[in-house]
């Protein structure tokens, strides 16, 4: 017994013929369904893939920034303060160039990890 000749034995309370086969409409349907469910899942997904910037690029972002402040920033951005800069963030050490600050913090963060 064939799947069609099953339904049409059911009695007429069931399921028509009609609903039991696929046409455009239905095929559309599920289509726009695939559709909002791959863009539910790439907004879930897209804090996992945004691009975060290095750490040299956070610390030459720094650069315009004055002396104190500076160092203050590049120890949030490490997540401590390097020994070398600790005199320079209280004022009482005269300013470094900014390469030999990012130097510092660069060796730092090697360092530590």
């Amino acid at each position: 017994m064939t799947q069609a000749e099953l339904i049409m034995t059911l009695p007429e309370g069931r399921l028509p013929p009609a609903l039991m086969q696929m046409n455009a409409a239905d095929l559309l349907l599920l289509f726009g369904a695939g559709l909002l469910m791959a863009a539910l899942l790439s907004l879930l997904a897209a804090p996992f893939f945004a691009y975060r910037p290095s750490r040299r690029a956070l610390l030459r972002a720094t650069r315009g920034m004055p002396p104190q402040e500076r160092v203050l920033a590049i120890g949030r951005l490490l997540g401590h303060l390097p020994e070398e800069l600790r005199a320079m963030a209280y004022g009482s050490a005269p300013p470094l160039s900014p390469k030999a600050v990012e130097r510092i913090a660069l060796k730092a963060r090697r360092e530590r990890e």
